[in-house]
Formats: C-alpha cells, structure tokens, sequence
C-alpha cells in the first residue's frame, strides 16, 4: 500500500544518500528493438446512446501489453468542460476506473466497487467487496473482476471477486491467502494477477479455479503484462521476470542495478510496458529500466532523482517516435527515446509523481500527489497545456471523445464544448423514445 511508502520517502535525506549512491545509466545499443505499425484510433459505432460505441478500456494502462497509450483519429485537446462528477466522500482512488459497454467500474480504497454511467455519471450500483484496495478492476464478457489488498476488517489477507456487470451479483468469489495489490489483467478467458506473498496466479475467468501458480522471490505488487504468448511483472526481491502465459514457466528473470545500505532500493512496484520487444518499468532504485522482451537482456537503463512508482506509458505520437513517460519521486515527468533511453524533455511538475501517466492521443496525462492535482502535457514537448485542481496518483482513463479523471476522491467526465453538445442533444432524443415508447400501448388500445 503506498501510504507507507509516503512515510518513507519522507525521510529524504536518507533517501537522497541511497539514490546518489546507486550504479550510474546504462545503453546497450546492440539488444533487438522491434519497429511496430503504428496504431490507429478507436473506430467508434454510432449508436442513439452515444455510448453504445464499441469501446472498451478493459484492463488497467489499457492494452493487455499495458502500454497506456491510445491512439486518435482527431485529438481530443482543451478546451474542456465539465460534464458531471461522482463525490468520493473523502474516500481516496488511487486507481482509475475501466470502461465495458455504457458503463465505468470503478474501486475505490475502501473496498467498494462502483458502476457508473459513462454518459451521465449515475451511479448504477454499488458492492462493498472488502476493507481495503488498491487497484483498477477489469471487465470481459459482462463480468467485471475485482481485487482486495484486505477482504475484511483486521484480515491481513485479500480475496478476488468476479461479479455481473448488470446487478453487481456475485459471480464467483475467491480468497487469496495474502494481501492483492496488483491490477488484474483478463485476457483469453484467464484472470492473471500477483500478490504480497509472491505468488503470480492464473485463474479461469469463468469460476476463479486455479490453472496454475508462480512464485516469486518477492511480493508482485505490479500488474502483469502480456505479449507473445509470455507475462511480465516485476517483484519486491528486485527481480522482473517473464513467465509462459500458458503453464507459468520461467522464461526469463533479470535484476535491478542493485540495493543501497540494506534499503533494498532494487524493488520493483511499477506495472511494465512491452512494446518494440522491450519490457520498461521503473524501479525504487531510481532507474527506469528497457530489457529485451525475449531473452531479459538490459537495454538501458537511466537514473532519475527519486523513486520510481510510476507505470511507465510506451507510444509512438506522429512528429515524437516511439517514446516512454514515467514520473518519479524527484517531481519530474521524463520523456525516454524508446530505443536508447536517451531523454527527449522532462517536465517538472513541482511534486512527487507517483502514478503511471496515460499517452491519449498526443496528450500526456499525469498526476502530482503533493499538489494534488492533474495535468495535461504535449507529448512532444512536455509543456502544460491544460490542469485540475484535484489528482493523486493516476490520472484516469478516456474513450477517445471524453476524459474520465480521477481526482483525490472523486471521477470527474470531461469533454470538448463540442462533444458536450452532441451528447445532451444525444440524451433529449433517448429520453423522448423512452417516454414515446411508454405511451405506445396506451394510444393502441383506444378504439
């Protein structure tokens, strides 16, 4: 859980003397970097409901190869406007929603799950699933999963849950035998997630029956991420590991630079992203790290000021190159050349970044959890053009044509004046079906 993680970093001088003490950037030009098409933007239905589009943001930094980055046929740039707000009653969301049909699934901290209209922010129902969480949920086949950092009060031990995304009805429930930190990833029918004891679970996404098991040297705190028929994740013993999606083997394991005076600052927290046959991922150790995705040989590796919590978000923005943004503790957002490490911009945000930032369209989206806030910058130059003045860690989701941000306690809809105006007029039109559809059986029945 981060919380204590902010009363470590408190300690900064101790801090500064572990990271000024650490192995210097690394380029190893020679590991395989694979050049990848370019992605295209959602191409959205059209539907009376502007959110019957086909849109789907199933999984936490989006793809399944958690890249956080979605691409756009037409930019979507301030200005913004307010469309609604859901209050978090003080209840912190360190995590954004995911988004499957008309609908956001939302966890908050405090173990609730919420579904909420994407068009007008009504909350549809909420399940109290456990005492404490810290992760976004995923959502396939009208099922949405759920994990738990504590099931209950005092139970130093989580559970993941698996409910039906029309009532919230529980579908399957399963206790974990410690503490879930880790964002679940569904892919294929198999529900994939680590925990604080080390173990890297494969669930059948059906019932929760286990297909099989890893074990790691430390707690998995990351989301896995899935490419080429292998998982990634990275652990608190400071090891990033690749294993067979399909039995769970070991492919690979690789190391941080390293620990400083017993401080294990080697540990891995952050979420990877795999693109161009590269795994990145930042470390507490201060680096943010590049490895060959198939045989775990480090590409490169450059240092920052503070640590690195923050999930790095990997895209190829036309006019940029294929790029990595990743925050640290030393209040700076970085911009690496995929390729080399080599830094493009870096943006100082004046505050802890701890978060992974989102790439929508050629917008980087981040988070300031000292100021609390969010902010917009360009991807190809790291300048802010647009803030809010509420944020804390990761700084929400979109679908292309609206923004869902998350703030301190609350998710806020955003969207262009244009946009805004689509939708209300999209929302007078389904009202007066719903009241025209009504009084159809009235007037049939006159004679």
């Amino acid at each position: 859980m981060l919380g204590g993680v902010l009363l470590v970093v408190a300690a900064g001088v101790v801090a500064a003397v572990v990271l000024t003490n650490q192995p210097g950037n690394v380029s190893n030009p020679g590991v395989r970097f694979a050049q990848e098409t370019p992605s295209t933007g959602p191409a959205h239905r059209q539907g009376k409901n502007p959110m019957d589009d086909g849109f789907v943001w199933a999984n936490y930094h989006y793809t399944k190869t958690r890249t956080g980055f979605l691409p756009l046929n037409v930019p979507l740039r301030p200005p913004f406007v307010k469309r609604w707000s859901v209050s978090g009653n003080n209840v912190l969301l360190e995590f954004p929603p995911v988004i499957c049909g008309r609908s956001l699934y939302l966890l908050k901290n405090n173990g609730a799950l919420y579904r909420i209209s994407r068009l007008t922010g009504a909350v549809k129902w909420r399940k109290k699933l456990g005492n404490l969480a810290a992760s976004s949920p995923a959502c396939a086949d009208n099922t949405v999963y759920a994990a738990l950092l504590a099931r209950d009060k005092g139970v130093d031990a989580g559970r993941v849950v698996a409910l039906d995304v029309k009532d919230g009805r529980t579908r399957w429930s399963r206790p974990i035998a410690s503490r879930v930190e880790s964002s679940p990833l569904i892919a294929s029918g198999q529900l994939y997630f680590g925990s604080e004891d080390g173990t890297v679970y494969a669930l059948r996404a059906g019932d929760g029956a286990t297909r099989w098991t890893y074990h790691a040297g430390g707690a998995v705190k990351s989301g896995l991420a899935l490419a080429d028929g292998k998982l990634y994740f990275g652990d608190y013993s400071g090891k990033v590991t690749a294993v067979q999606r399909a039995d769970g083997r070991r492919v690979w394991e690789s190391s941080a630079a390293g620990s400083a005076f017993g401080l294990q600052a080697g540990r891995f927290y952050a979420t990877p992203a795999v693109a161009y046959g590269r795994v990145y991922i930042g470390s507490l150790d201060g680096f943010v790290y590049s490895f060959g995705s198939a045989d775990g040989k480090l590409a490169w590796r450059h240092k920052t000021g503070g640590y690195v919590y923050s999930s790095p978000a990997v895209a190829d923005v036309a006019g940029v190159g294929p790029t990595v943004y990743a925050g640290s503790y030393d209040g700076n957002l970085y911009a690496f050349d995929a390729r080399s490490g080599n830094v493009r911009w870096t943006h100082n945000a004046g505050g802890i970044i701890s978060g992974g930032p989102v790439v929508i369209g050629d917008l980087v989206f981040y988070s300031n959890l000292s100021r609390r806030s969010n902010g917009a910058l360009g991807a190809a130059t790291g300048r802010l053009v647009w803030s809010m003045g509420t944020g804390a860690f990761n700084p929400g989701i979109s679908d292309g044509r609206h923004l869902y941000l998350v703030g301190y306690s609350g998710l806020f809809m955003f969207s262009t004046p244009e946009q805004a105006r689509r939708d209300e007029q999209a929302l007078k039109g389904t009202t007066t079906a719903k009241k025209s559809t009504k009084a159809a059986p009235k007037r049939a029945r006159k004679p």
